[in-house]
């Protein structure tokens, strides 16, 4: 069965960091294109940023240059670095992984970030 961990996830105050993780079993992880989305209420889920089985990444303009996105496929794990949190950055952080077609979904972490 197909499970991802995602921890890393709280309060945080703004100008503050975090990492996320994401923590994959049930699937060959170093084949698997993996991303973090999230989503605000009242907002659509929106990709934060892709981390490709060759390593290549895309960031949404929203977090470029502040955010950056790593693997380890030893450790079968997907990490989100985030400095200079904003308000506009809350949101529940969703792992996804996407190969042949298969799409996978953790059950997603929130971040606040508020003083």
């Amino acid at each position: 069965q197909v499970q991802f961990v995602e921890s890393g996830g709280g309060l945080v105050q703004p100008g503050g960091s975090l990492r996320l993780s994401c923590a994959a079993s049930g699937i060959t992880f170093r084949f698997y294109a993996m991303g973090w989305y999230r989503q605000a209420p009242g907002k659509q889920r929106e990709l934060v940023a892709r981390i490709n089985s060759d390593s290549s990444t895309t960031y949404a303009d929203s977090v470029k240059g502040r955010s950056s996105i790593s693997r380890d496929n030893n450790k079968n794990t997907m990490y989100l670095q985030m400095n200079s949190l904003k308000p506009e950055d809350t949101a529940v952080y969703y792992c996804n992984a996407l190969y042949a077609g298969l799409q996978y979904w953790g059950q997603g972490t929130q971040v606040t970030v508020s003083s």
